[in-house]
């Protein structure tokens, strides 16, 4: 029997300040509002949960999530245009999912924009529901 990986699939690992440059890179291809360095790092620092997706051309994603309280917050989930529909925002959400749940979590919460339809349907997908609209949320 013979077993080959596929060497394209991005690999999930632990994000490290080096990839702070890059991961806002990704955040400014996908967001009309994106996250600055100094927010990534401040999460690294409290000690949020950051991981990147790394392919061999360069990062292709991203996630921050807090853990606290019996409550998980997915703060910031990212995939480049390029990557988009290939299932890494799902393995991204169901992989925090499972760190949260590890560290005890019961509630997951997360903010979405109205105007996100892919991730508004990967999250429902997933089994969150709406609980409420915040107006003026976002800019």
């Amino acid at each position: 029997m013979s077993v080959a990986a596929n060497i394209l699939q991005p690999r999930l690992r632990q994000m490290a300040e080096t990839d702070l440059n890059e991961v806002v890179k990704v955040e400014h291809l996908c967001y009309e509002f994106p996250w600055t360095l100094g927010i990534f790092s401040d999460c690294m620092r409290v000690g949020y949960h950051c991981y990147v997706y790394e392919a061999p051309a360069g990062l292709t994603g991203h996630g921050v999530m807090s853990v606290a309280a019996g409550e998980c917050h997915l703060l910031n989930i990212c995939v480049h245009p390029d990557w988009q529909r290939h299932g890494l925002g799902r393995q991204l959400v169901i992989f925090l999912l499972e760190i949260a749940r590890s560290r005890e979590a019961r509630t997951a919460l997360l903010e979405v924009r109205v105007s996100n339809e892919g991730a508004y349907k990967l999250y429902t997908d997933l089994g969150f529901n709406e609980v409420g609209m915040r107006h003026h949320y976002y800019p």
